[in-house]
């Protein structure tokens, strides 16, 4: 239950709906799971099918195609209400939804889409996104999986690291190197069972987990070339055109963290006594929770704003960047505040704020660092004026 007041922020009915929908179910089904899901590192593959029935994995994806034909607002909701149940949920579901089915409903050939957005909207299939390896990271263009050309496709070889899903997913979008530079990268679509694919190690992290997290393997793989999306050697095009919309989407994500600390803080102030009064009459407290308020609403505002101008197709890549930077900063100092709201308590594993603190630092880096937004922002800013 929300310990904050609802705030009008002129949603629309559909978004409103999303949000009462997901809500539920997150109340109902995620936030049950939250701490085992934290403290066994378990992926609860069960809640893929039950949210396929929610229309959750398809929101962006057009209703002839099987989705519910909403918009990237929807999108944020969505994430952000699963999230306040469990951060990990969030994380694995805005890779699946966001990541790879979205990608896909915007890149894929109509045979592709007929082939995979079904299951994957139906939560039968899991979905990932293969960008990342050990060396390539912030620098995506230095991948080294290298995609040979061959009769009938390409052979991949190398590996990919930091990969979302990577040990549960049925179909992944994966970037490959098939030339020199930014114009030899293409996007392909893999499927678990392709011969000489595999997981390698999966990573322990120090947060989000229960969101697998894992090495992939490509060893002499064999792609048909009918398994290239988008152009080939435009992989750079595709990957990027859907930066903009993960970053949106993603802070999603600390939105639920920053509801979850308050959701956690407000009442536990109103209780806990010391000096003979309840902590939250004290001054100090009350500008705490306050901070932590303002905190939210305002990253909440930036966020909303930005996903409405990804609707309106009015995208600008620095306000993509600005919205997740305001989004992961702001979450993980309320989740440390939060912390330190519950004092002893707070650094015990009896209570789920410690939880928030490490789960929101994720996105301080995943996503692209906060370093690379401000430099992106910047950049952009200063060339936009030149």
């Amino acid at each position: 239950m929300r310990a904050t007041p609802d705030f009008d922020f002129g949603l629309p009915e559909s978004a409103q709906m999303i949000r009462e929908a997901t809500a539920r179910f997150a109340d109902e089904r995620i936030a049950p799971l939250a701490a085992k899901v934290d403290a066994e590192d378990w992926f609860p593959r069960e809640l893929w099918p039950a949210m396929g029935e929610l229309g959750l994995h398809g929101i962006t994806v057009e209703e002839d195609q099987g989705g519910l034909g909403l918009g990237y607002l929807d999108h944020v909701i969505a994430v952000e209400e699963v999230s306040r149940a469990s951060a990990s949920v969030g994380l694995s579901y805005g890779a699946h939804s966001n990541l790879c089915v979205n990608q896909i409903r915007r890149w894929g050939t109509p045979e592709q889409k007929a082939k995979y957005l079904p299951k994957l909207i139906s939560g039968e299939h899991v979905g990932s996104l293969a960008m990342s390896e050990a060396g390539a990271g912030s620098d995506v263009v230095s991948m080294k999986l290298k995609a040979e050309a061959v009769a009938g496709g390409f052979r991949l070889n190398g590996t990919k690291f930091w990969i979302t899903n990577g040990t549960y997913a049925d179909t992944l979008v994966v970037y490959a190197k098939t030339g020199e530079g930014s114009k030899g990268i293409t996007a392909f679509l893999i499927e678990k069972d392709f011969a000489g694919f595999s997981i390698g190690q999966k990573i322990d992290k120090l947060g989000m987990r229960g969101s697998p997290t894992a090495e992939l393997v490509f060893d002499d793989c064999f792609v048909p070339e009918s398994q290239i999306m988008g152009p080939l050697n435009g992989g750079v095009g595709v990957l990027m055109s859907g930066l903009d919309y993960e970053r949106v989407v993603l802070a999603g994500l600390q939105l639920g963290i920053m509801q979850s600390c308050l959701d956690t803080v407000i009442p536990f102030v109103r209780e806990r006594k010391q000096f003979g009064k309840a902590i939250g009459t004290f001054q100090l407290m009350q500008a705490k929770v306050a901070d932590m308020y303002v905190a939210l609403q305002s990253a909440r505002a930036y966020t909303y704003a930005v996903a409405r101008s990804c609707d309106a197709g009015q995208t600008t890549r620095f306000d993509a960047a600005g919205a997740i930077l305001l989004a992961s900063e702001s979450a993980f100092r309320v989740a440390g505040e939060a912390v330190q709201a519950l004092g002893g308590a707070g650094y015990t594993k009896d209570w789920p704020v410690e939880r928030y603190l490490r789960d929101a630092k994720l996105l301080d880096i995943g996503a692209g660092t906060n370093e690379i937004r401000r430099m992106l922002i910047g950049r952009e800013l200063i060339g936009a004026g030149a």
